[in-house]
C-alpha cells in the first residue's frame, strides 16, 4: 500500500466579514486566548473551509500521520513559533476530523507533530502544512 503525502498552504491571519473591512485575525495563540467564543468558533469554521478548498477530494488516512508546519515569516522579527503553529495545528487537525480524512486527532492517529521556522518571505507569508502517513 502507497503512502500518501501531501502539502497544503494556509495563511497566517483569516478575514471573517465585511462589516470589518481590513480586520485581520491572526491565528496565533496570544491572540487565540483573548478571542470571543464567537469569534472563535467562526474563525475556525473559516479556517475548516479554507482547508477544505485545498484538500485533494475524499482524501482519507488509513494508517497514523505525521504533521509538519513550517512558518514563513513576513519580515525577520522574532517569533516564538509555537504560538502561530499550536493554533494552526489545533484547527488543522479538527478541520481533518471534520472532513473525515482521520478519524480522531488523537494521538493513535496523529503520532508526531514537528515545527520549523522556514524563512522570510514578505510576499507570502504562511504556514505550509505537510501530512506524511506513516507505516502502521
Amino acid at each position: 500500500m502507497e503512502q500518501q503525502k501531501i502539502t497544503i498552504t494556509m495563511p497566517l491571519f483569516i478575514q471573517l466579514d465585511k462589516k470589518q473591512q481590513g480586520k485581520k485575525y491572526y491565528i496565533n495563540l496570544n491572540h487565540y486566548r483573548n478571542w470571543h467564543y464567537m469569534v472563535n468558533n467562526n474563525l475556525k469554521k473559516k479556517y475548516a473551509e479554507l482547508l477544505h478548498e485545498k484538500l485533494p477530494n475524499d482524501i482519507v488516512f488509513k494508517n497514523p500521520i505525521e504533521l509538519t508546519f513550517i512558518l514563513w515569516k513576513k519580515d525577520k522579527r522574532r517569533i516564538d513559533r509555537a504560538n502561530p503553529l499550536s493554533i494552526h495545528e489545533k484547527f488543522f487537525c479538527d478541520a481533518l476530523v471534520t472532513y473525515g480524512a482521520i478519524p480522531d486527532d488523537n494521538d493513535n492517529f496523529i503520532v508526531a507533530t514537528h515545527y520549523y521556522t522556514g524563512g522570510i518571505d514578505k510576499k507570502n507569508p504562511r504556514v505550509e502544512i505537510i501530512v506524511h502517513e506513516t507505516i502502521s
